[in-house]
């Protein structure tokens, strides 16, 4: 493809060789951009699993070592309409466009199933790591396995891959609601006048006991012990979390991922849409979202912030609720991401260019931030502080990106996870 029939929104620099993946040729900075803005906004969800127990703390406000005053009551809405599932679904469409992106390349070389599953084979092993050593919260080892399913929708045409990922993500949203409501019932409204569930509610009972006393080990770790102390609490007291994290969450990281191909498929990180149409419909999808989302926020609000209420708004009817700002945040930021200039825009782009050491990195960082041996201060922060530890590593990822990428082809681990990929040493210096 030559400067003259580049597609818009996209940059081309100069080939280092033949076998090169995507980012060292053609990139198209609607997705570098797209995905920087989400690795930077998925840390103001997961800075409340890093820095407060995670099994407890991440969903519910009840879980804080250190109580929850009224302020941090309504900064939790704020968080679950404007942050919790949008980031990280804003994410999964960017993987499944990545996929695409990879094996359209990949099929010229031959051998694109092959390759694409050494790749995702590798991230499983990154992901694997990343949980056991770093920190539990991983969404890599779930990419890796839905990535492999989602691969043989890769041929589909965009109507299919839509279709199909839009049915699924129904069927999951409306399973979860329909398996948490009763468990919601048993605990808040029929507890001890119905006899039956009265069963129902004490299983909840000792299950939130169970996970607040995880917490204070992790506390306790967190005080006095060791990293590997930490890891050996993580590999023997949660060794197959992350199993049961693919089996509950596949269903809407496939979909959003077979949506997210569908999304590239038909042009929205390109320019091939319209650019008036889709800011207005992105600003329709970000409204609508919101406007759905707030009412069940303060239901969770004003009901107390109940452990089953809070799980069942937020994995259950949540998901319906949150999906059209999911789909207008991807328009609005690959309209922004295909002009991307000035100090924000470019260091974004750098950021999201750099995604995966800046997602790993930011774990590694914060694990020094919250660990005896580092700054102490697992369960000490409220979640005001917690938020100010998010700006601050959200600083540390802008200023660190863009002069990194002057200076070098990729990221560190996106150049190790392409040269296992491919089994060939790239070149990483400019």
């Amino acid at each position: 493809m030559s400067d003259g029939d580049r597609l818009p929104g996209t940059v081309v620099s100069k080939p280092a060789l033949g076998a090169m993946p995507t980012s060292a040729g053609e990139r198209l900075l609607s997705l570098d951009f797209t995905r920087g803005v989400a690795v930077l906004g998925i840390l103001f969800a997961n800075i409340m699993g890093m820095g407060q127990p995670l099994a407890t703390a991440y969903t519910w406000p009840g879980g804080f070592l250190n109580g929850h005053d009224g302020l941090a009551d309504a900064l939790w809405v704020a968080q679950f309409v404007l942050v919790d599932g949008k980031m990280r679904g804003l994410f999964t469409l960017l993987f499944g466009a990545g996929l695409i992106l990879f094996t359209d390349r990949a099929k010229a070389k031959g051998g694109w199933i092959a390759l694409s599953l050494v790749r995702l084979g590798w991230l499983l092993v990154f992901g694997l790591a990343h949980y056991y050593l770093l920190w539990r919260g991983d969404i890599l080892a779930l990419y890796a396995l839905c990535g492999a399913v989602v691969l043989f929708a890769v041929n589909w045409s965009w109507v299919q891959q839509l279709a199909v990922g839009v049915a699924v993500y129904m069927a999951g949203v409306f399973y979860n609601t329909v398996v948490l409501a009763p468990l919601w019932a048993a605990n808040e409204t029929v507890r001890g006048r119905l006899p039956e569930f009265d069963g129902v509610a004490e299983s909840t009972r000792a299950f939130v006991e169970s996970q607040l006393d995880d917490g204070l080990r992790e506390a306790a770790i967190a005080e006095s012990g060791t990293w590997i102390d930490y890891v050996r609490h993580s590999a023997v007291e949660h060794t197959w979390e992350w199993w049961d994290t693919f089996l509950s969450s596949a269903p809407e990281a496939t979909s959003l991922m077979l949506v997210g191909m569908a999304l590239y498929r038909v042009g929205l990180f390109d320019g091939r849409l319209n650019r008036r149409a889709q800011v207005a419909w992105g600003w329709a999808g970000v409204i609508v979202g919101f406007l759905l989302t707030l009412p069940l926020g303060l239901w969770v609000y004003f009901g107390g912030f109940t452990y089953t209420g809070t799980v069942l708004a937020a994995y259950g009817p949540q998901g319906l609720t949150r999906l059209p700002m999911v789909l207008g945040l991807a328009a609005l930021c690959a309209v922004w991401g295909m002009g991307a200039t000035g100090w924000l825009g470019s260091r974004l782009s750098a950021a999201g260019r750099a995604a995966f050491t800046n997602y790993i990195g930011t774990s590694l960082v914060m694990l020094a931030v919250f660990q005896g041996w580092g700054l102490g201060l697992f369960g000490e922060l409220s979640r005001e502080g917690l938020y100010i530890v998010a700006i601050a590593g959200c600083v540390i990822m802008l200023l660190w990106s863009k002069p990194w990428l002057k200076r070098y082809r990729y990221g560190p681990l996106e150049w190790l996870w392409r040269c296992l990929t491919y089994r060939q040493a790239f070149p990483l210096r400019r």
